[in-house]
């Protein structure tokens, strides 16, 4: 399952930097994955500072 980002997210675009496949963009108030591109490969969730995205 896609990974997706919490509330948490403090839009600090760390993850996005990250994503191998350019599956996040910065959302209105924080960042958001395509679930359609996300591989599921936690790169993001390695890099976030605030653990904002998980496994769904």
């Amino acid at each position: 399952m896609a990974y997706k980002i919490s509330d948490d997210c403090i839009s600090c675009g760390a993850c996005a930097a990250e994503c191998p496949v350019g599956a996040i963009s910065e959302g209105d108030g924080k960042y958001v994955i395509d679930a359609d591109t996300c591989i599921e490969c936690g790169a993001c969730a390695g890099v976030c500072p605030v653990s904002a995205p998980s496994a769904e």
